[in-house]
């Protein structure tokens, strides 16, 4: 299996999941790269992103599988081609072979920026990191079932809170990546819903990293 590591960063952090297999499909097309496409009425280029991304949400490490028709490309400067045609915020970093299955990316750290206007709250340092060092932590999470109550804390393998400056609060975490998944838009919910007092204004969310069990980087 062909591979890509990209990144999604800046304004692009605004295009929906099929618009950015959209896009990589016509950069496929644009660098003269042929690349398997699905039988039937209504072909389709294969392209697969293992862990779609939430609207809004940056990261630095994409990973996107593809099947090129006649089997031959020269991964080496497939990167270049590519980004040639990108959008600004989506940049290609590398492509290579890979026999490692999606299955088995499980983990994913992300950066949680927390911005509060009037400065961080006093204690919210303290208060954050006692919350999810608690045995439970229940929060609403959405579903295709609905609204259901679900308990994050199994899925929440690490977390650490720093103060970035007077106005930011971040949370670095370690999160179940599939099966279950941990949205880390759910540490801001049980932030609001247990500690509304530490509220942020605004909440950014950053991939930094994607992993295998054992803690090896996913590629």
């Amino acid at each position: 299996m062909s591979r890509l590591l990209f990144e999604k960063t800046g304004d692009a952090v605004y295009l929906s999941h099929l618009d950015l297999m959209r896009i990589f499909q016509r950069a496929f097309r644009r660098a003269d790269i042929l690349i398997w496409h699905s039988q039937g009425y209504s072909p389709r280029a294969y392209v697969s992103i293992a862990l779609p991304l939430s609207v809004g949400t940056e990261s630095g490490c994409e990973i996107l599988d593809f099947s090129i028709e006649d089997g031959t490309a020269d991964l080496t400067r497939l990167p270049e081609l590519l980004n040639r045609t990108m959008p600004k915020g989506v940049r290609v970093l590398s492509a290579y072979e890979s026999a490692q299955k999606v299955k088995y990316l499980t983990r994913l750290r992300a950066e949680v920026t927390l911005e509060y206007d009037a400065g961080v709250p006093q204690g919210a340092h303290e208060a954050i990191a006692g919350l999810f060092s608690r045995e439970t932590v229940v929060v609403e999470k959405a579903g295709k079932r609905g609204v259901t109550q679900t308990d994050i804390h199994p899925m929440l393998f690490s977390l650490e809170v720093r103060e970035q400056d007077p106005h930011e609060l971040v949370l670095e975490a370690v999160v179940s990546a599939q099966n279950p998944s941990l949205n880390p838009q759910l540490l801001v919910g049980a932030i609001e819903t247990y500690l509304p007092a530490c509220r942020p204004d605004f909440a950014r969310i950053r991939r930094l990293e994607v992993y295998e069990d054992d803690g090896t980087v996913f590629r």
